[in-house]
């Protein structure tokens, strides 16, 4: 690049960059104007100067102060171009130079495209105007050329010029134009022969925007459109096709390049129908290849002309075109080349299944499964493969699959559960089907709304607190629509979104056919089984958001960071019962019972401002340590210490379970788990050492076996130790993060009831005993099984008819607070003195029991063992002796 006052002569316009292309494109910059590159060293005044990519690096008032020296050196126009920051779908904050998506330094500061426009125009008290994203140009006042970025096709017929000019009019402002063409008769002559006078082409222009911005009219065109290819949802037209669009369409998307300028290296535009926006599709490789990849796609909103980006590069399975000539114009140089690829995959049927030949990996399989390949953008077909293929492609009826329900659905029940609706919280159900969760949730006191796009489609779109996507994202064939369903969620969701989807199972189902990414039901709704874990990845890679599992196929996506860590901490906290009173302290019980409960719940005294009753306690005792004095001294201390114990070890539990595969900083916790650490640690670097050494132990699984064996509650069995859900707060830090670790990567099983730590591996298993309480030897009913070496998932069921394995001993898989321990205890006190437990391997299923329950003449009601009225009475005889004989031995 040339430097100093020489003008720029001798560059082709390919080898400058974005700014100056865009400059030269424009006629701003030409042979005849001094440049200046504001980069180099020693930069004197110049018409044209060039400041690229500096802004960001520096301090704000080595920026202003930059800025401002530009700007003295320049004589016509500024070019000032910066890197800017644009929200990302998938990625959260991206940048961009223009042309491509660029790394985020920690160090800058950057942007937004109309922060930038804002800075330059405070700073300079100058119009910046848009050339391109992160581009501006700023003007000398009396230097701007007239009608600089105007262009009108010459050598065309008068009515697309007469349409190029009603488009410029409308989009740039009628009065700003027509102040430009004051002292250019030429142009006057033209407008007085294309439209009359200057008055019908002011009123054309304000009728034309009008169109516009009436509701209604872009779709209406768009559907109308005899360019461009007409999908569900929106218009594709080629940026080489714009021209032919009508005005109306042509001036909407005019209207948003004023706002952000060219879109360099753009392909497609995507007209929204059901939507105001327009999308920049970026295939650079349209030309060449047949089946080109998506790799960006550039959004705006109106009317706010919010600028989005989502970035496919380096996705494993992106978008992929298909019918390219349907989006370009018969004039287009590859048009008939395109057209001969469509007509052959038409011919052979690869076209069928639009919606599963979407993304790279259903295009590949579709060809695979024809035995075709693509050379260039001619077909080779292997004949004899192609013979097996007859596909049949049902009609899918999405509404089939909605679910009448007579009680809450489990998503949102488990979200009651977990704590996470609130006084006056609101309630939305994205999907809702027949509506049985909202009508539920409003008879609960909720405020509650819903909306389906079959059964209650003229309902509103509203934020909520609380919003369930349950079960929607996997009767959703189409993939982009599937992850808009998932974003617009997100979007109304103010506080969590509850996603929950069917998820894969190894059993076979019955009655099903493969389709695309899902399966298709009997009742022809489509369904998409997802795995554990790739529903997982499949939400946090649209939302960004980490997906924090709730039980099988159901996760919860907090909005709010500070109630998820609440929410996430309250699973580690041990419940525990007030220390009794022992003396008599009336005139202090109502003004101290809070403390009381606060100090129990945390192990600590409350820092400033966690206690409604602050105010009151200390205007009577000053600080909380001289109440808690008062309550020290009619309670047992040694309760309270071990209150704290308790407390430090499931904040150890938590903190090593938050911390499993990178050390959060202590900012990273809400508030009242800060304190917690502040008051039982002597420091969160002493916790997370404390926490990573347990972690550390996980990968000896005999140290697991032994904190297992030594357990007071738990039961050892078989090839694993078994214990119940409630109890699992009891278990010994180092196998609650165990299994914490395990759950907040996988989730449990939704009402699972007992938790198996494997002996014999590094597994956990959530075993599901639907009647774990009312039975006395509780059938198991499904499980699900992870590998931790792995990260394998296996889902199991046991139909009742297939002999399921059963529960003994139930007593000892739950605590001594648990309300039915003592019934427990008695049966199995009962069975033992029997010698009903003696051999263990003998009573493994229902069945193996009933045969030794029958052997034994006995059965078993209420929790009681008693003889079987119908037994043998020599039977009985029989049994008795050998009981009484093992009674003296």
């Amino acid at each position: 690049m040339q430097n100093s006052r020489e003008p720029l002569t001798g560059i082709s316009p390919h080898q400058l960059p974005l700014p100056l292309r865009l400059a030269v494109g424009t006629g701003i910059l030409s042979g005849e104007q001094e440049f200046l590159d504001f980069s180099q060293d020693d930069p004197q005044a110049a018409d044209v100067v060039y400041w690229g990519y500096g802004l960001s690096r520096l301090s704000p008032v080595e920026r202003q102060e930059a800025l401002l020296k530009a700007w003295e050196l320049t004589g016509k126009v500024l070019i000032v171009a910066e890197e800017i920051s644009i929200p990302s779908r998938l990625r959260g904050e991206i940048g961009f130079n223009g042309e491509e998506v660029v790394p985020l330094h920690p160090d800058y500061q950057y942007y937004q495209h109309g922060e930038l426009k804002s800075y330059l125009e405070e700073t300079l008290e100058t119009v910046a105007t848009p050339a391109g994203l992160g581009v501006y140009f700023l003007w000398r006042p009396g230097k701007m050329p007239q009608l600089w970025n105007w262009r009108v096709r010459e050598g065309e017929s008068e009515d697309k010029q007469r349409s190029d000019w009603l488009i410029y009019l409308a989009s740039e402002g009628v009065t700003k134009v027509r102040d430009g063409v004051v002292n250019l008769p030429e142009i006057q002559e033209q407008i007085r022969v294309l439209f009359g006078s200057w008055e019908e082409a002011e009123a054309a222009a304000v009728q034309l925007l009008e169109r516009v911005n009436q509701p209604g009219d872009v779709p209406s065109y768009c559907l109308e459109s005899g360019v461009g290819k007409k999908l569900p949802g929106a218009l594709y037209v080629h940026v080489s096709a714009l021209g032919e669009l009508h005005p109306v369409l042509r001036c909407y998307e005019a209207i948003a390049r004023r706002h952000i300028g060219q879109i360099e290296g753009a392909t497609l535009v995507k007209f929204s129908i059901d939507k105001p926006k327009i999308s920049y599709l970026f295939y650079p490789d349209f030309d060449t290849e047949a089946h080109p990849i998506l790799r960006g796609s550039l959004q705006i909103d109106f009317p706010e002309m919010r600028i989005s980006y989502i970035d496919y590069d380096g996705i494993d399975n992106p978008p992929v075109l298909h019918r390219k000539d349907a989006f370009v114009t018969p004039d287009y140089p590859l048009y008939q080349l395109f057209v001969n690829l469509t007509e052959q995959e038409e011919k052979l049927g690869l076209l069928k299944k639009g919606r599963d030949i979407g993304t790279r990996h259903g295009w590949e399989r579709c060809l695979a499964n024809f035995g075709v390949e693509i050379e260039g953008h001619d077909l080779r077909v292997n004949a004899a493969s192609l013979a097996q293929q007859q596909h049949h492609v049902p009609q899918i009826e999405r509404h089939k699959a909605a679910i009448l329900r007579r009680e809450i659905s489990r998503p949102v029940r488990l979200a009651l559960e977990a704590g996470l609706f609130g006084e006056n919280h609101t309630f939305f159900d994205y999907g809702c089907g027949f509506g049985g969760d909202v009508e539920r949730m409003q008879a609960r006191g909720y405020e509650s709304a819903g909306w389906d796009p079959y059964y209650h489609q003229d309902e509103s779109l509203v934020e909520a607190d609380v919003v369930n996507l349950g079960y929607v994202i996997n009767v959703i064939e189409d993939l982009e629509e599937r992850r808009e369903a998932l974003l617009a969620a997100w979007q109304l969701a103010k506080k969590v979104l509850i996603v929950a989807a069917m998820v894969l199972i190894d059993d076979k189902i019955n009655g099903v056919v493969a389709y695309g990414d899902g399966v298709i039901t009997r009742r022809n709704t489509f369904q998409k089984y997802y795995s554990q874990e790739e529903l997982k990845s499949y939400i946090e890679g649209v939302l960004n958001v980490e997906a924090i599992p709730a039980a099988l196929g159901i996760y919860f996506v907090f909005r709010d960071q500070r109630l998820a860590q609440i929410v996430q901490a309250a699973k580690f906290r041990t419940k525990t019962p007030l220390p009794r009173v022992f003396k008599s302290f009336e005139d202090y019980r109502e003004l101290l019972q809070s403390l009381m409960e606060f100090a129990c719940d945390r192990g600590r005294l409350p820092a400033p401002g966690e206690l409604p009753e602050e105010r009151a306690i200390l205007s009577e005792f000053k600080t909380y340590r001289r109440a808690f004095q008062v309550i020290t001294k009619i309670t047992h201390p040694e309760e309270w210490e071990a209150i704290r114990q308790k407390r430090r070890r499931d904040l150890i539990t938590y903190i090593a379970v938050s911390n499993f595969g990178r050390r959060h900083s202590l900012s990273y916790y809400s508030p009242e788990v800060r304190n917690d650490i502040k008051f039982l640690f002597p420091s969160y670097k002493k916790a997370c050492e404390i926490a990573e050494s347990l972690i550390f132990v996980l990968t000896d699984l005999s140290e697991i076996v032994n904190c297992c064996r030594e357990s007071p509650v738990g039961l050892m069995m078989g090839k694993g130790f078994y214990i119940h859900i409630s109890a699992l707060n009891a278990l010994a830090p180092l196998l609650r993060i165990y299994e914490g670790i395990v759950s907040r990567t996988f989730g449990r099983l939704d009402e699972a009831t007992v938790i198996k730590f494997h002996t014999k591996s590094h597994k956990i298993s959530y075993l599901y005993y639907p009647n774990f309480d009312i039975s006395p030897h509780p059938a198991l009913y499904s499980g699900m099984k992870i590998d931790l070496r792995d990260l394998r998932v296996t889902y199991y069921d046991y139909e009742p008819q297939r002999d399921p394995p059963i529960l003994h001993s139930k007593e000892r898989l739950v605590t001594t607070e648990y309300p039915h321990y003592e019934k427990f205890a008695k049966l199995t006190r009962q069975e033992q003195a029997w010698g009903l437990l003696d051999d263990p391997e003998a009573i493994i299923t229902r069945k193996a029991f009933g045969k030794m329950l029958e052997a034994n003449c006995a059965e078993i009601r209420n929790h009681c063992l008693s003889w079987r009225k119908d037994a043998d009475p020599e039977q009985v005889k029989l049994v008795k002796a050998a009981l009484e004989e093992r009674l003296r031995g």
